[in-house]
């Protein structure tokens, strides 16, 4: 069995969290075992992850304490790189490579990065780290994997890019969790109080500038004006949660605006809702989107942000944020009695690249190649 070093879960169960679990989850664990070191003292998915085998390290977050920092690495890898075939690396830039570096220096021969954003999305000294460490990242890193190509660009550049090293590796799904389930969604929309005829727009990501909730929010606020009968459901936490609900409080749609903070429910909610918005700024691909699509929701995302390869149902929309806000709110207005008319029972998947059951194992023969 090989045993696999894994960074990149936080206290947040978002979109690189949750493949991380996709992949775990279906991972052949007679061949594989994936064990994590982590900085956040919470971790999501924690329990599942222990039922599954898997070890949990902490060490002490480098913008907490640097000092402490260093201590625990040091002393982690001292002590326990030698178990290890791999690691695996999951983050949104290259502002903290000292992973890597570690890895490197206490002797773990596979070095794996893998990227899951196409830009910035911190602060600006975080920029000009990603920068620095872009120049430098094939000292340490010995593969270069990445959640899709566009992303690519922005967080390796061409020459890694053309290597023999890099390889995308989709976000994948389990297609049979957002399978429409009707008694599911009567349940999920009676408990939230969605009377009949009401129709909800759902959003799912952290609420954060790179979503774009706020934009959202305007255009549900033109939906209200234009006596929509909508709801909007907002799925997860995230730095921005004040400005937006103060944002709805000044539009005077509070009521109509439900904030369920992170769930470990979202294959459900998705069945209670009727439409799915994504006006992402950036995006390094959006498995949100792929989720949505899978539960038979009419969808809309940022064309030319959103790689076009998350389409993957007829029911996927991209709309340029360049339009601007009346048209996105009177593209959504006219299809809202579509939304809520759709056969989800007749969804046809087009594109099943996304599917963890398959995809799981090109992993496998990635994660073996050259251990």
């Amino acid at each position: 069995m090989k045993r696999i070093l894994v960074f990149g879960m936080t206290d947040n169960p978002g979109g690189m969290e949750s493949t991380i679990m996709n992949y775990y989850r279906f991972i052949d664990k007679r061949k594989f075992q994936f064990d994590f070191l982590c900085n956040t003292e919470k971790v999501a998915y924690e329990n599942e992850i222990k039922k599954l085998g898997g070890k949990i390290f902490r060490i002490t977050a480098r913008s907490k304490n640097i000092k402490l920092y260093h201590r625990d690495m040091k002393r982690f890898f001292e002590k326990e790189a030698i178990s290890y075939d791999t690691i695996w690396m999951n983050v949104c830039s290259l502002a903290n490579i000292d992973y890597l570096i570690y890895a490197k220096k206490y002797g773990i021969k596979r070095r794996i990065i893998h990227c899951h954003n196409s830009r910035n999305m911190d602060s600006w000294r975080r920029g000009i780290l990603h920068k620095i460490n872009r120049k430098r990242i094939a000292e340490f890193a010995t593969d270069f994997w990445s959640c899709s190509d566009s992303a690519s660009s922005w967080f390796y550049g061409e020459k890694i890019i053309r290597s023999k090293k890099y390889k995308v590796i989709y976000n994948a799904i389990n297609p049979s969790e957002y399978e429409f389930k009707r008694e599911v969604r009567e349940k999920y929309r009676r408990e939230m109080g969605v009377i009949n005829g009401e129709i909800v727009i759902g959003n799912v990501g952290r609420l954060h500038f790179q979503k774009n909730q706020e934009f959202l929010i305007k255009i549900f606020n033109r939906l209200v004006e234009k006596n929509a009968n909508v709801k909007l459901w907002l799925v997860g936490n995230g730095p921005d949660k004040s400005k937006l609900k103060r944002l709805t409080e000044e539009f005077g749609i509070k009521e109509k605006v439900v904030f369920l903070g992170a769930r470990d429910d979202v294959p459900e909610l998705l069945q209670g809702m009727d439409m799915f918005i994504f006006p992402s700024v950036f995006e390094g691909f959006g498995t949100a989107l792929i989720e949505a699509q899978y539960a038979g929701l009419l969808c809309y995302a940022s064309k030319y942000v959103i790689p076009k390869e998350t389409k993957v149902t007829d029911r996927m929309h991209f709309v340029s944020l360049d339009d601007g806000l009346e048209k996105w709110a009177n593209i959504v207005y006219n299809d809202l009695k579509i939304s809520l008319s759709s056969d989800r029972t007749r969804l046809k998947i087009t594109n099943s690249d996304y599917d963890i059951t398959k995809q799981v194992k090109n992993m496998e023969l990635a994660l073996g190649e050259g251990c």
